[in-house]
């Protein structure tokens, strides 16, 4: 039965929400609350006062999923302690590790409740309903075109002063050492008018930077509307391929990103993950065109060396990855570049960590996350490959890579100090009460003493900032992870652009 009608005569089911990983899994906790509070659940802060506990759970590395099996644990102690005067505590895996491990998750100590993959949030209120009879519920299907599109996320960052947006899930890219497929299925794209719509919604909410999110939110093709269902493909990155045929019809990611910007001159727009393929020209037109879009792109390279990316089925070789950068540059000058690496792929040779070595001596990128090579069940390498890299080699090499990746960042945010940045405030410091932090367009966090400051029109008086606002700061200092500066004026992003 509905869960309305099970529980009309109680108090409301009290859900505490846990979210490990990426940014996808905050996205999708705010999907999965939406669905609850839809139908009549609370939510709390507090993990003692909660009905029902939620992981929303990462299967990208094994470490990600030893630390729900060992938080697990934990919450076996907390549902053993329980009086027996409260309803009992139900525990439910949410996500890509509920994809992957349901048999074993179900069956390990019998702790769990119910299991619900990324594409059955829409089914967590029976499954919970089940699950209140003192059953297990799970559903893991995959769906080839769940997008949750009408539901409105109930935004969960502190502040409001961010978001993301989910614009697509799944992905179709198929490199041999990733799961996202296996865990979150195909590739499948919201319909452009419900993105605009939550977007709009975000706007009017006072949010001042949207991130559009996917697994691969460049290959975005919304193709719900008919009178487009016969556009060509856009073209791949020059020296790039795919192991998918072109996939014709639907609007694409450059007419997503151009309806987007044309909301709120004042949010920044971002975008995350995309791949290197599929970048044409008119998307870096239009980043470079456009104030609001930050000139800030993630590049993930994965190695420098042409035989590992071949192994791992990247689709492009050293030099063409290459080529994309030198051209991304010219198309945006001054723009910031990210990226992805891991260290110790299978057969990767002394030698091919060493091109990597170089790759990012060459490129400089401003931000890096970088990994050891974590061998994932069902993918292809898993079942074509040898993880052959002993342990201690892999973690010697990502030593190294993280090492260079930060003097390169250090030298690349060491050419800003002196120069002055527009930085969207996101709230204090954590190292110190008498400082704001935000990030600049690079994605950079910026830190600043909080004085009061005058506005750059000169209309207003001197004020404090406060989340939300944007500023100018003059960057004193640098470091690899962070710029310092003094605070200049207060400012708008568009009065900011004009200056420029």
């Amino acid at each position: 039965p509905p869960y309305s009608e099970v529980s009309a005569s109680r108090r409301p089911v009290a859900v505490y929400l846990e979210t490990y990983g990426c940014q996808m899994n905050l996205s999708d906790a705010e999907i999965a609350w939406a669905i609850l509070q839809k139908n009549g659940y609370t939510r709390t802060k507090e993990l003692d006062e909660a009905d029902v506990i939620l992981l929303v759970t990462c299967s990208v590395r094994e470490k990600a999923e030893q630390t729900i099996w060992n938080r697990l644990r934990h919450l076996k102690a907390l549902k053993a302690r329980r009086p027996r005067a409260r309803v009992p505590l139900r525990i439910g895996i949410l996500g890509c590790m509920a994809e992957r491990l349901k048999e074993e998750i179900l069956h390990r100590e019998k702790l769990v409740d119910i299991v619900a993959g990324p594409d059955a949030y829409r089914d967590l209120p029976r499954l919970l309903a089940v699950a209140e009879s003192g059953q297990q519920a799970a559903n893991v299907l995959l769906s080839l075109d769940e997008t949750y599109a009408d539901i409105l996320p109930v935004q969960t960052s502190a502040g409001g002063t961010t978001a993301f947006v989910s614009i697509m899930r799944g992905c179709d890219n198929m490199c041999s050492y990733c799961i996202v497929p296996f865990t979150r299925g195909r590739e499948r794209s919201r319909p452009v008018a419900s993105i605009l719509q939550e977007v709009r919604l975000l706007s009017e909410q006072g949010v001042k930077e949207v991130t559009l999110l996917g697994q691969n939110v460049n290959s975005f093709r919304d193709t719900s509307e008919v009178q487009f269902q016969s556009a060509a493909a856009p073209a791949l990155s020059r020296g790039f391929s795919t192991v998918y045929k072109a996939k014709p019809g639907g609007l694409r990611f450059a007419h997503l990103l151009d309806q987007v910007s044309r909301i709120d001159p004042e949010m920044r727009i971002r975008f995350t993950s995309p791949h290197p393929k599929d970048f044409p020209d008119e998307v870096l037109q239009l980043i470079q065109e456009r104030h609001n879009i930050c000139k800030q792109l993630h590049l993930p390279a994965q190695s420098g060396s042409t035989r590992v990316l071949e192994a791992m089925r990247r689709g492009y070789t050293r030099e063409a990855y290459l080529e994309l950068v030198q051209h991304v540059r010219e198309a945006i000058p001054g723009v910031s570049l990210s990226s992805d690496f891991i260290a110790g792929f299978c057969g990767e040779t002394e030698d091919d960590h060493q091109q990597t070595v170089s790759l990012l001596r060459e490129v400089r990128y401003n931000v890096g996350f970088l990994f050891a090579y974590s061998m994932r069940q069902k993918t292809r390498a898993y079942h074509r490959l040898q993880d052959d890299v002993p342990a201690d080699i892999k973690k010697r090499r990502l030593e190294e890579l993280i090492a260079v990746f930060r003097e390169e960042a250090a030298r690349a945010n060491e050419a800003l100090v002196g120069r002055s940045q527009l930085v969207l405030v996101e709230g204090p410091s954590k190292r110190s009460a008498s400082e704001l932090c935000g990030r600049n367009d690079g994605n950079v966090k910026v830190i600043f003493p909080d004085a009061k400051t005058a506005d750059a029109a000169g209309c207003e008086a001197a004020a404090r900032a406060r989340p939300g606002d944007y500023v100018l700061v003059k960057v004193t200092s640098a470091t690899s992870q962070s710029l310092r500066g003094v605070l200049l004026c207060r400012t708008t992003l568009s009065r900011a652009a004009a200056c420029c």
